[in-house]
């Protein structure tokens, strides 16, 4: 049952079908609704796709693929885990997920914040690029699975590893970080063993620019999941940049 005020709406997903409870939130939009509050989600696919309004989502359980897909510009709030393709191609907006998060999050994406307390999948950041002041941006808490940044052509991701040394392993990411990748940037904030980066990647010192990036973007990341900003900063991270802008080069006729 949906109950409604003037500029919120709260909608029950128990036992929906996904292409119902999407048309129940754009009908919400339409009527101006602004703050929309999704109760008992279970697995419902391709919520907040393609959305373009400044309104504000809150998830209440666990969404299912591509969640925010194509978004530009809403605010996204998951109080619990997340599965596959969050943010995929989202060109601008945030999305915060209180739990974990699945494979291949942000593929392609353009612009905007996806914010995950937990850990993340595989492939997270594949394809992620840039373009002038679009700058998208993924954080982690947790670790990340293999090929983090695959094929990267811009913006910035950061793992922190706040669970390192738990049963999660002793590494802040799998195997071939960065390959493929050619622009952008990928902060950790745990120790990685070199042998896992991809052939196209390496260690770059992080300089005064780096350290003010990472106190803005980390004390937002903070503030969002009720951490202390100062023991996360403590840490010691690790930027990781592409060799060349054009890694395969070579193998073309152009």
């Amino acid at each position: 049952m949906d109950k409604a005020t003037d500029n919120s709406i709260q909608i029950d997903a128990r036992g929906v079908y996904y292409r119902d409870l999407n048309a129940s939130v754009r009908e919400a939009i339409a009527r101006g609704v602004k703050q929309i509050k999704l109760l008992n989600v279970n697995g419902q696919r391709y919520i907040a796709d393609g959305l373009d309004r400044q309104v504000s989502i809150e998830v209440h359980g666990v969404p299912g693929n591509d969640l925010g897909a194509f978004m530009n510009g809403a605010t996204v709030t998951v109080y619990a885990n997340a599965q596959d393709a969050v943010a995929n191609t989202m060109n601008a907006g945030k999305i915060v997920v209180h739990g974990s998060a699945g494979d291949v999050l942000g593929y392609g994406m353009r612009g905007g914040k996806l914010f995950v307390r937990g850990n993340v999948g595989y492939r997270v950041g594949i394809h992620m690029k840039s373009y002038k002041k679009q700058v998208p941006i993924i954080i982690a808490g947790g670790c990340a699975g293999d090929f983090l940044g695959e094929y990267m052509a811009g913006g910035i991701v950061v793992v922190l590893g706040l669970n390192v040394g738990t049963p999660h392993g002793s590494s802040v990411a799998g195997n071939y970080i960065g390959t493929g990748m050619h622009g952008g940037s990928i902060y950790l904030g745990a120790e990685a063993d070199p042998r896992r980066f991809g052939k196209e990647i390496g260690i770059t010192p992080l300089n005064e620019e780096d350290n003010q990036l990472l106190k803005e973007l980390l004390g937002e990341f903070c503030a969002d999941f009720d951490l202390n900003a100062d023991e996360v900063l403590s840490r010691s991270f690790t930027k990781l940049t592409p060799h060349s802008h054009r890694p395969y080069g070579k193998y073309y006729a152009y």
